[in-house]
Formats: structure tokens, sequence, C-alpha cells
């Protein structure tokens, strides 16, 4: 049995930003840490359909992931 591992799992550090359902089929991609809306090029990600906030929340994750990961070592 091959056994996938999340995205948490592969990447110890907590992922910043998730989805919450405002209404069926329309999502909000928020920032865990402060409970907002996350914000990409100036466009509040809300009212995404399940598709499209499924693929920008990994996305978003993995950079913040990266971003984080290249801080610390500089520190």
């Amino acid at each position: 049995m091959v056994r996938i591992r999340s995205a948490s799992e592969r990447h110890p550090m907590a992922n910043r930003y998730a989805l919450r359902m405002e209404h069926p089929h329309s999502w909000t991609i928020f920032d865990v840490f402060t409970g907002e809306p996350a914000v990409v090029k100036q466009r509040i990600m809300v009212g995404m359909d399940t598709r499209d906030a499924d693929a920008m929340v990994v996305q978003m994750n993995v950079r913040d992931i990266k971003r984080r990961e290249k801080a610390e070592r500089k520190s």
C-alpha cells in the first residue's frame, strides 16, 4: 500500500492559508494567523469556486513555506 503524505507532513511548518466555505460553491482563502481573507495582487480571495480556491491555497502555502524557510536560513 502506498501512503501519500499531506503537504503538512512534507513541510513541518504550519500552513498559513486555509479555505472557508462562505456559501455553497463559494470559498474564501484566509490567513489562519489573522483570520482575515488573503489578498493577492490587490485582490481579496473571496467568492472563489472550489477548483480555483483549492489550487490557489496550495500555491500560496508552498510560496509561504519557501519564504519562511529562506528567512530561517538567513537568521
